[in-house]
């Protein structure tokens, strides 16, 4: 990692430009390079090396598959996910419940839109949610994983933090990742509601759900996203109900 003197820039993405991948029953879209889809000028942005949009239709998913070395964090916008993994933990991941499975030193698990193995009926809604992957602070560590009801907190209409590893985070309502130079922060908007942004060598802005209006740098749609460079402090308003993903990261990955 590094924490290397920066030159400020504001880098807008829009939706349209994302890579994407569809195979039937999985519609993704990826923020950075990520499977066949390879861009050696696009492989991450500070220390975020995936952020993907996915749409996964009911009765289906992501079979057991392996990772190392990830500090993995899911985010649910609609339905549910239920998780699997190799060291027994299982459960059903919705909106509002913050998770962070740590691949560490080599997990396997499974991610499927069928909750109705674990409770209530047979449902057709597909799930959407999205999958966002940073390198920890240290490779081989044990595995683990962890989840947080913060349904609550987000009715606040601020910026509140869902997995963070730094130490200023200890206590509140974020659940723990293994980096100590990276949080995850997500507000839900009403039209008019504001926030700011933290500032940052690295901040990546995802707009996952709704539209919104960025200090100097104007309207931002859903699927949009901003990646800012020794910079911060910017305005975010929503112009109609929206969702922002916010990850400020105080080191990036040395070449």
């Amino acid at each position: 990692m590094t924490t290397m003197k920066l030159d400020p820039q504001i880098d807008v993405r829009r939706s349209a430009d994302r890579f994407a991948s569809r195979f039937g029953w999985l519609d993704s879209k990826h923020s950075f390079s990520f499977g066949h889809h390879h861009d050696p000028a696009n492989t991450h942005h500070g220390l975020l090396l995936v952020n993907n949009d996915d749409i996964v239709d009911a009765g289906t998913g992501f079979d057991t598959h392996p990772h190392r070395d990830m500090e993995i964090v899911t985010w649910v916008m609609k339905g549910s996910l239920v998780h699997q993994d190799s060291t027994g933990h299982s459960g059903l991941i919705y909106p509002g419940l913050a998770q962070r499975m740590s691949a560490g030193r080599g997990i396997l698990h499974s991610e499927k839109n069928d909750s109705w193995r674990l409770q209530g009926n047979t449902h057709e809604e597909p799930v959407h949610f999205v999958q966002m992957w940073v390198v920890p602070d240290e490779g081989g560590i044990e595995p683990g994983y962890e989840q947080l009801e913060i349904d609550a907190d987000l009715m606040s209409g601020s910026l509140v933090p869902v997995a963070s590893g730094m130490p200023e985070h200890a206590g509140n309502a974020a659940i723990r990742i293994r980096n100590k130079y990276a949080a995850l922060h997500a507000a839900r908007l009403e039209p008019g509601q504001a926030v700011e942004l933290p500032e940052a060598p690295y901040l990546h802005l995802f707009v996952p759900r709704g539209a919104v209006t960025l200090e100097g740098a104007g309207p931002l749609a859903t699927g949009d996203a901003v990646r800012f460079t020794a910079t911060g402090g910017q305005r975010v308003t929503a112009t109609e109900p929206a969702e922002i993903l916010v990850w400020e990261m105080h080191a990036g990955i040395a070449a």
